[in-house]
């Protein structure tokens, strides 16, 4: 299943350098994304009209992109600009062009209905801007459907057995979580709160706590601000104010997920790991290191599943307590999609 009018991350801006071509394919349609030599970046059908080579093994020449097999030519609007050796440009010549934005060093797609495409909903991610903040980008390949991407994010409780070298923690703390889901039929919110806890390897590494802590864990989807799931995360020394938002003396984490469909089966994953520590105690890079081995768990998590699932793709799952972030992200997605097929994209 595919939600067509939605944003979603196509790459890091830093990803699309001038003179570069970028060829990937969202919701089952290959794209060419490049820059100008003004700047501008543009995504199109990474097809050329004249034999269908693909425009991503071609060259970027100011401000077009010049097909390699005849030299046909197109604009960042997908615009046929020339045709070697003839002068009339039919305009069944022209490729399709898609709606990008590039905003906090991320470049958002628009698959869909191009009239519908709002550059002002895409969510803000201002640690990628905030000096206060460190971080890094990743992209991870993964061979599993994209929803179960989401379904991993937004039930937490895996964590402690997934990632039991990592970030896990105890079993019954997770488990024994106070949880709380909001749902207002397009965005979904997990809160969660671990008190007295016993801080996992990472927690240790970046904030050097000594004793048990007070942790947190806040995940948010609304899929119509774009396909992201942002993750809040942190602790502080226990009884030190981290639930009435006194956090200064531990450390923050944002975690920025931003889930992209390739084909129904496989997803481009793209995250960023922000944290307030100081870039100068080498905390930073430890916990990025130590994020990059629990999102890499993760992956190998997610093609497993994918793997049974292709097996007996009609065999339903069976939910269990900790689904309700899970059923009411899904629930979201569905009616997004049926939405679409009704043609009234902005119903809930």
């Amino acid at each position: 299943m595919f939600v067509y009018n939605a944003w979603y991350v196509a790459a890091f801006a830093a990803d699309v350098a001038p003179g570069k071509t970028v060829g990937r394919k969202f919701l089952n349609k290959a794209v060419v994304l490049f820059r100008t030599e003004a700047g501008e970046i543009a995504a199109l059908e990474d097809r050329c009209s004249h034999r269908a080579m693909p425009l991503s093994a071609g060259h970027v020449d100011g401000e077009v992109i010049r097909c390699c097999y005849h030299g046909v030519e197109f604009d960042k609007r997908g615009a046929c600009t020339r045709i070697p050796n003839q002068a009339r440009i039919p305009a069944s010549a022209n490729v399709r062009s898609y709606p990008v934005v590039e905003k906090d060093h991320l470049v958002w797609i628009w698959m869909g209905d191009p009239e519908l495409a709002d550059p002002d909903t895409i969510i803000d991610n201002p640690e990628h801007d905030d000096p206060a903040w460190t971080w890094r980008p990743y992209t991870f390949h993964v061979k599993a459907d994209w929803q179960l991407i989401i379904d991993n994010i937004m039930d937490l409780t895996h964590v402690p057995y997934i990632h039991s070298r990592t970030i896990g923690g105890n079993p019954e703390q997770h488990y024994g979580a106070d949880t709380q889901v909001e749902f207002d039929g397009r965005r979904v919110t997990l809160l969660r709160k671990m008190p007295n806890s016993v801080p996992p390897k990472s927690y240790i590494d970046a904030g050097g706590f000594t004793g048990r802590v007070d942790r947190w864990q806040e995940v948010r989807f609304e899929p119509r601000l774009g396909m992201t799931c942002r993750v809040n995360a942190g602790a502080c020394d226990v009884g030190t104010g981290a639930y009435e938002g006194r956090r200064d003396n531990g450390f923050m984490l944002a975690n920025n997920h931003f889930i992209t469909p390739e084909t129904e089966t496989t997803s481009h994953y793209l995250w960023t790991i922000c944290t307030t520590a100081s870039p100068d105690s080498g905390v930073p890079a430890t916990l990025f290191d130590q994020f990059f081995d629990t999102i890499s768990e993760d992956e190998e998590t997610l093609e497993a599943q994918q793997q049974r699932i292709d097996d007996d793709p009609a065999r339903p799952f069976v939910g269990i307590a900790s689904d309700g972030a899970v059923n009411q992200a899904r629930r979201v997605l569905s009616n997004l999609h049926d939405a679409e097929k009704e043609g009234s994209p902005i119903a809930a």
